[in-house]
């Protein structure tokens, strides 16, 4: 269905073109998630003294010197240049935590950019945060898979699509948002979401009709769905993606694929796609040759590692010092100890069993274990990062717990429990996050069986001191966050959980203390999760 090129090989392909006219130089990131202090190799906290000892990645003043020393060169030059987000700016730090979205609206204004495509967690505290964050920025806010008619927040204010104006030539840009955020986010009831491929391309031929030059497809929909947009969306020149926090690469050996990855449409149009994993840890850098009937000759580049040969702006490393000065208390405590790295990668967690999630799960459970609740359920998802060895902070346990969700706990059949863990792996090929991390009990699961057909095919739950078969007509105990108990990530079925209380104490103190508690944590992985 694809044809893939790598970057080498359409350089072959379109030898002799270099005399094309024009010549577009897109820079762009996505899913910054407010990593906007430096980042350790584990993607969370980093601290000033690993930071000063180059050990650090990113922070939004890295990104700032880095798209200002590119940007300049390039104008210097006579060239042309635009900057992108591919959205989720929101959530992921106490930065976020604290300010909401007001710091990404100041440091994104400083910065310049261009416009920036609506991010699923950029619903996260409603319509309302979304809003504010559009009426503090100048540059526009777009996602054109969204009926906001009924939403009079954001009707106005986040646009199907935009045009610059680059070096003479008009430049649309285009943007879908993933549908199931009405599963990962909060955008509320007045918010209707239109299938992204049909709304891109309505919106693509709207442009057309108006005589723009270059269009370019700025989503947030992960990188499987951009894909199937390069292939199906007619007249899109390029497009750029996020959400699925693929590292695309021309250099490293390491990336999810090629920068960028070619998708062959059926006419043979080969379409550019790329993406710029997350965090602030790369600039992406497209450059987009036309010739003078706008076609498209060559796409290079590649994402750019800002790590500690990049120096920081040092106005807005002084703003963020500034801004977080309230905060640096909390994060700096020590918390706890682990005996090494504990492991809460996304692809990890999102897939299968992993440390972070026994951990996160076992605090859970032992919280709420004399209150006659003996399972534990938490969303893959609701894990944003790695600990390394040695002092734990408050600061690195709030990194992988951003969200300030609750503990819930309610009573649910043992077909209930099914019901959800069948829920959690439904999307495990698409790296979803509703994947369960669990404790109290074991399940397997048969990725070969298609998803809500019956891939859990075996339930053991704690009963004394052994594990014995999920009785469906029981009533068990389950504790999780209120986002899931809410029927966050798909988990429709604890909405209707009997006796629910979703007011408990913020799952980062549960986590901290049950750390606190063990002495120096050792983390593990049981097999409490198969496949068959």
């Amino acid at each position: 269905m694809f044809r893939f090129l790598t970057t080498a090989a359409t350089l072959g392909l379109l030898a002799g073109t270099a005399q094309a006219d024009y010549t577009l130089n897109v820079l762009h990131i996505n899913d910054v998630h407010s990593r906007i202090e430096p980042i350790n190799r584990f993607d969370s906290s980093c601290s000033a003294e690993d930071d000063a000892e180059g050990k650090c990645f990113g922070g939004i003043a890295r990104v700032a010197t880095k798209i200002n020393e590119l940007r300049d060169a390039i104008t210097a030059d006579g060239g042309n240049v635009i900057v992108l987000d591919a959205g989720d700016q929101f959530q992921g730090s106490m930065m976020y935590t604290t300010y909401k979205g007001a710091a990404a609206a100041e440091f994104m204004e400083a910065i310049g950019f261009d416009a920036m495509a609506v991010g699923n967690h950029e619903f996260d505290d409603g319509p309302e945060a979304l809003r504010r964050f559009t009426d503090a920025v100048s540059f526009p806010v777009i996602s054109g898979n969204l009926d906001l008619s009924g939403e009079d927040l954001l009707k106005g204010h986040v646009e199907n699509a935009t045009i610059l104006d680059v070096g003479g030539k008009k430049v649309g840009i285009v943007s879908a948002l993933a549908v199931d955020t009405v599963d990962t986010s909060s955008p509320g009831d007045n918010v209707v979401f239109m299938d992204e491929i049909e709304s891109l391309q309505a919106d693509v031929d709207m442009l057309t009709g108006q005589g723009v030059d270059i269009i370019i497809a700025l989503t947030h929909v992960g990188l499987a769905k951009d894909l199937e947009i390069a292939e199906k969306v007619t007249g899109l020149d390029a497009v750029i993606g996020g959400h699925s926090h693929s590292f695309l690469s021309s250099s490293s050996e390491k990336r999810a694929g090629a920068y960028p990855t070619y998708v062959s449409q059926a006419d043979g149009t080969l379409v550019p796609v790329t993406q710029a994993y997350a965090y602030s840890k790369y600039v992406g850098h497209l450059e987009l040759t036309f010739n003078d009937a706008g076609e498209l000759l060559f796409a290079g580049g590649d994402t750019v590692l800002l790590d500690a040969s990049v120096t920081a702006d040092a106005a807005i490393a002084a703003r963020v010092a500034e801004l977080n000065g309230p905060i640096e208390d909390l994060k700096a405590q020590v918390v706890a100890s682990t005996s090494a790295p504990i492991d809460g990668a996304r692809e990890t967690c999102r897939t299968g069993e992993c440390q972070m999630g026994n951990l996160v799960a076992d605090a859970m459970l032992d919280r709420v274990k004399d209150q006659g609740v003996t399972i534990a359920i938490q969303n893959g998802g609701g894990l944003r990062a790695s600990i390394d060895g040695g002092e734990v902070t408050m600061g690195e346990v709030l990194t992988v717990l951003p969200f300030q969700n609750t503990l819930a706990t309610f009573q649910l059949s043992g077909q209930g429990v099914i019901d959800a863990l069948e829920n959690g792996v439904s999307q495990v090929e698409e790296v979803k996050g509703r994947f369960p991390q669990v404790a109290g009990l074991k399940f397997t699961w048969d990725p070969s069986v298609a998803a809500g057909e019956g891939r859990v095919q075996e339930v053991m739950v704690m009963d004394g001191d052994s594990f014995v078969p999920i009785d469906p007509e029981k009533v068990y105990g389950v504790v999780t966050n209120n986002y899931m108990r809410g029927g966050g990530d798909g988990y429709r079925v604890f909405r209707g959980g009997m006796n629910a209380y979703d007011y408990g104490p913020g799952l980062e103190v549960v986590v901290a203390d049950y750390m606190a508690a063990q002495g120096d944590y050792t983390p593990y992985t049981d097999g409490r999760i198969s496949q068959k």
